[in-house]
């Protein structure tokens, strides 16, 4: 009914249709219904999101592709719609040149390319002495990656709208709330359908901006209105890095497309075009300046995801709505920088330096921010430094620099999206019922009075913490695979063998900290603080229902792709490259040896490549050995958190003491005081810069304004006595005028 093209376009056209509505209609017509504009969209969008996965996994071109462990042909899916150009800037020429198709220095002149360019010379890379074509594009991309990353947006997006209903009831800003929830889908819908850096920084910043909102959405709040600046100026750090990381990409491969075109090859285009590239030396970046671009994509990445340095935000961000957390904060803004390593796979394949700093950030930010959740008292902090220290589990998978270990971040990425929302809404439904009490040291014994909840939130911290059978315990797993198959042997051996065990480590951390929440909130002696004896105690349907299928999804996502292996052989084959076609019709590219047994052996796969010699993975196949380490890391911190809140009361005394004599308590309770550094380092240094703008503005600037303004006043005072209004006066005046006027020229002898 609907086709590959058709779907891309509908999928974010819906939510920003539905936030539109809502915000011409919501204040006077819709007022309590605003819910169902977007809610309706996000149905839809969830539904063609579907349909456009299903689309592309039986797609003839899709299903006709080889075994991806064959080295005689490596290719992937994808296909790309134009909708228009939005800048086209034509390149200056150079030492009167300019680039042309298969020009001189391209290193393509004579060579031959299949899909859209057979029989004619390959699409050149940029060359010293010509200046490109600036073109970019509304491209849209639909291939495997892009309809993993929609579906699981989607239809965390519809859950959390859904519960929004019963938890924003009665607010008076809530057509405004459902307004940039749209708003916010429809940015983050075209962030993974993005087919350039230009379109993809655009709505980097749209999300960062939803982010801005609705953090601060009760803006009357001081600490709401404090937390989304915070948010918003830490992002910018990063951000900064990102657009400078675009600059050099273009100026080192004079275009900002992902795919490649009629006129040029894409950035990161893993068909035919970018494996040449990885096979033959200087054909793709690497060296200084290949290291210099993938360390701002990660700067980027890293303000985006929250990871060290800059993971500051996310715990402040907590102050929004709580649907707000689960909605961008849990499972899809903070997911923009794993989703943008992945898609990037091809730059960092060449710079094993970057990869290095990528598994090193992710392995220490999940370490700390473990380590820091073991203090909180805040349940929704306690999960926002949960979030940060799964999201460094996803940029470790990233940093191994193998497609196993990419595809076991993504996997991580899908299963965290399902029970880390399915956590921050049921703390949301303990905040709803509480009286918005959320300090879990004055809260206890609530399983009887939200039996729901309970349930629900017990199947995510297990989750979380790695219990089998569910959905955290598989992919928890396979980047613990991924890492120990990197240690196994070759180049940072140690490197990644320290890494492994810091990420056991970190899982048992992990294991205690969730389930130290579940214990105090849950178990033990009911605890009810005074605001909320008068407050409704059962959970409403709205917000009932969207924790049961989470839940659920929580329980079956996680086992059956790991079963059925449909995951990893889907994004194995994402994506190809493109050739123009009609109406943006897409192909497929394939490489095959071609007598040249270096470029032959050296093919790699689609846009999840590791180094260009890295092994390609290996079978799908159980790793039991891991799974007992990592199911021991497990057990031990739940049966250690047990023992502490649920135990003897001196085994409690007795851990604490512990962490008070090696100083950790202190590091956890201060948050290892990153922002106090921060203060010091930077808000005080600017705040003095501030007083000092402002001093030179208020005293020399509108000084000089002043002065400026006085002076010909002084001028009006002194002439102002002769202005006396009589008549002799001025008479006499005259002539005092003409006698000094003869004088002169009687003096100059004229």
């Amino acid at each position: 009914m609907f086709s590959i093209p058709s779907l891309a376009i509908l999928i974010p056209a819906l939510p920003l249709a539905a936030a539109l509505v809502t915000a011409a209609f919501g204040p006077r017509v819709l007022r309590g219904r605003s819910h169902v504009p977007v809610i309706t969209a996000l149905a839809l969008a969830f539904v063609a999101s579907a349909i456009l996965l299903g689309r592309i996994a039986t797609s003839p071109d899709f299903r006709s592709l080889q075994d991806f462990g064959s080295l005689e042909t490596r290719h992937g899916y994808q296909r790309i719609v134009t909708l228009w150009t939005w800048a086209a800037v034509p390149g200056m020429e150079i030492g009167g040149r300019r680039s042309e198709v298969g020009g001189e220095g391209s290193g393509l002149r004579g060579q031959v390319c299949d899909g859209a360019f057979s029989g004619r010379a390959c699409p050149p890379l940029p060359t010293p002495n010509a200046s490109p074509d600036f073109r970019v594009t509304i491209a849209l991309r639909a291939d495997p990656l892009t309809a993993v990353m929609l579906v699981t947006v989607t239809f965390v997006s519809l859950l959390v709208a859904v519960y929004s209903v019963g938890y924003m009831h009665g607010d008076p800003g809530y057509w405004r709330f459902f307004t940039y929830i749209g708003l916010f889908v429809f940015s983050m819908t075209m962030l993974v359908s993005a087919s350039n850096f230009v379109l993809l920084y655009a709505f980097w910043e749209a999300v960062g901006l939803c982010s801005y909102l609705l953090i601060g959405f009760w803006y009357q709040k001081p600490e709401a209105a404090a937390a989304g600046k915070k948010a918003f100026l830490v992002n910018r750090v990063g951000d900064f890095g990102f657009a400078l990381g675009i600059f050099l990409i273009w100026t080192t491969y004079g275009t900002l497309d992902f795919h490649d075109t009629m006129t040029g090859s894409g950035v990161v285009s893993p068909g035919v075009l970018g494996e040449w590239r990885l096979a033959e030396p200087g054909r793709f970046a690497g060296g200084t300046v290949g290291t210099a671009i993938c360390l701002l994509l990660l700067l980027g990445a890293c303000g985006k995801s929250a990871q060290l340095p800059l993971h500051v935000w996310l715990p402040d961000a907590m102050e929004g709505p709580t649907p707000v957390s689960a909605l961008i904060h849990a499972a899809t803004m903070v997911t923009a920088g794993v989703y943008m390593l992945a898609r990037c796979g091809p730059l960092f394949a060449v710079s094993p330096d970057a990869q290095y700093v990528v598994a090193a950030v992710g392995g220490l930010t999940a370490l700390v921010a473990a380590v820091i959740a073991f203090t909180q008292n805040d349940l929704k902090r306690i999960l926002a430094y949960s979030t940060i220290s799964q999201l460094g589990y996803m940029f470790l998978a990233m940093g191994v620099g193998t497609a196993s270990g990419t595809v076991a971040g993504m996997f991580h990425l899908v299963t965290h999206a399902f029970f880390k929302g399915l956590l921050f809404l049921g703390a949301g439904s303990v905040m709803h019922a509480m009286a918005g009490v959320i300090d879990i040291r004055r809260l206890g014994g609530l399983r009887r009075r939200m039996p729901v909840t309970c349930v629900t939130f017990l199947i995510g911290s297990l989750a979380l913490a790695g219990v089998v059978p569910l959905a955290g315990f598989w992919s928890k797993d396979a980047i613990l695979a991924a890492l120990h198959e990197r240690a196994s042997g070759g180049q940072a051996a140690a490197f990644y063998q320290g890494l492994y065990w810091l990420a056991l480590a970190t899982a048992a951390m992990t294991a205690f900290y969730a389930f130290r929440a579940f214990f105090i909130v849950f178990l033990g002696p009911e605890k009810v603080p005074p605001e909320a004896e008068e407050h409704p105690e059962k959970t409403s349907p709205w917000m009932a229902v969207p924790l049961v299928l989470l839940a659920v999804a929580t329980i079956d996502v996680g086992m059956r792709l790991e079963r059925t292996g449909s995951l990893e052989r889907f994004l194995e084959r994402a994506p190809g490259e493109e050739g123009r076609g009609e109406k943006g019709e897409g192909r497929v590219w394939q490489m095959r040896r071609d007598g040249d047994a270096e470029r032959g052996a050296v093919a790699i796969q689609a846009s999840f490549s590791p180094s260009p010699l890295s092994p390609l993975p290996s079978p799908h196949s159980p790793h039991l050995q891991i799974a007992l380490w990592s199911t021991i890391a497990s057990v031990a911190g739940i049966a250690l958190a047990w023992l502490m809140y649920l135990g003897p009361p001196g085994a409690k005394r007795r851990l604490g003491g512990w962490m008070e004599a090696v100083g950790l308590y202190r590091l956890s309770a201060g948050k290892f005081y990153f922002d106090q550094v921060y203060e010091v380092l930077v808000v005080w240094p600017l705040q003095g810069v501030a007083s000092a703008a402002a001093w030179l503005d208020r005293v020399v600037i509108d000084g000089l304004v002043d002065l400026v303004g006085t002076a010909p006043r002084a001028v009006g005072a002194l002439l102002r006595p002769t202005q006396g209004g009589l008549i002799p006066i001025y008479a006499l005046a005259m002539i005092v005028g003409v006698l000094v006027l003869l004088g002169t020229l009687l003096a100059s002898g004229l």
